[in-house]
């Protein structure tokens, strides 16, 4: 009995589709090589990226790293078809963190994964990650595109990256030994929930019934534009202030709000105490909070209420922090201080 010849296979039948791949490397390149900067050695095709500490200005430098994602505020993307914000978000979330040391986002490096590459959507992604590294002056270095079937729904995908940063030795954060009570703490805004509380934000727009197309009930946008503004990068405003010597700890409000962010910055024998009548929290928090039926305390364990980065400060030197933040458009705000446990 003769038996059938096996038509030959290929990766693309198997779900992999090389070509594309390879077609968006090509658009990524462009995307890339506008936020080079100094210290940046090559381009982008290496098995590894080389950077220049040297060229990049530090000659006794710390290195500092982070690695984050954007949870499931995707989900929110995927919903409303809106890719190109997202990648912001993600600088956002990694490049913030190293500020939180003192240190200034060198280079960025990201993993995109997907069940089937869509060009379009991949593409508006790293569009928007190019961008967040432009905002926050680090290269995008370099990254992975994982096109891997059956792991993930049609349409969907999973975003994670990667960050180095550098701090001269001198001035690494935050200087726990120089805090004391009566240390200052002051906050500047965020542009909303930043990349945080997504879960039980879309649990109250889905009991609300609501449709992410309709307009906001605390906007004139969208619902979906609204909840996909992206996360608001700090580097331009946090460094000079760190350079200038006044700050003694910084803290990016992330997962676990001002409640729990805050504290690490702060030695054992110091607390942070808030005065959440400084400042009035965004629309979107109030919605939510009104809307979820949301208790206080929840709220500010959840999310940032409105303040993105707070500094801690000398009491003596608050005016002239307060008065470079302003001179740098920011509308700063004065939270609270440090006690004694």
């Amino acid at each position: 009995m003769t038996e059938t010849p096996k038509t030959p296979l290929s990766y693309r039948d198997a779900g992999v589709d090389i070509e594309a791949g390879e077609r968006l490397v090509g658009a990524i390149g462009p995307m890339a090589k506008a936020t080079s900067r100094a210290g940046v050695m090559g381009g982008l095709g290496g098995f590894g990226a080389l950077f220049d500490l040297k060229k990049a200005g530090y000659d006794d430098p710390i290195l500092v790293s982070g690695t984050d994602g954007v949870g499931t505020k995707l989900m929110l993307a995927f919903d409303v078809g809106q890719h190109n914000t997202v990648g912001i978000d993600l600088v956002a979330m990694c490049a913030n963190d190293v500020l939180a040391q003192g240190a200034e986002p060198l280079f960025f490096l990201d993993y995109f994964a997907t069940g089937k590459l869509e060009g379009g959507i991949a593409e508006a992604v790293i569009s928007g990650i190019a961008e967040g590294c432009r905002q926050s002056g680090c290269a995008l270095v370099g990254g992975e595109t994982a096109e891997m079937p059956g792991m993930y729904p049609p349409g969907h995908y999973d975003l994670a990256g990667f960050v180095v940063g550098a701090v001269d030795r001198t001035k690494v954060l935050p200087r726990m030994d120089d805090m004391v009570e009566g240390d200052v703490l002051i906050g500047v805004a965020s542009s909303g929930p930043h990349s945080n509380g997504y879960s039980l934000i879309r649990r109250i727009v889905e009991r609300e019934g609501l449709n992410y197309e309709s307009t906001a009930p605390f906007s004139n946008q969208t619902l979906g534009e609204a909840l996909l503004t992206p996360t608001r990068l700090y580097s331009h405003l946090a460094l000079p202030l760190i350079r200038s010597g006044l700050v003694k700890g910084l803290a990016h409000i992330t997962g676990g709000g001002i409640t729990e962010n805050t504290p690490r910055m702060v030695p054992e024998h110091l607390k942070p105490v808030i005065d959440r009548s400084a400042w009035t929290p965004l629309p979107v928090f109030q919605w939510l909070q009104e809307a979820g039926n949301v208790t206080e305390d929840e709220m500010h364990r959840t999310f940032n209420m409105g303040i993105g980065l707070i500094f801690a400060v000398a009491a003596e030197d608050a005016d002239a922090a307060m008065a470079q933040l302003t001179d740098a458009g920011e509308m700063p705000v004065i939270l609270g201080h440090l006690a004694a446990k």
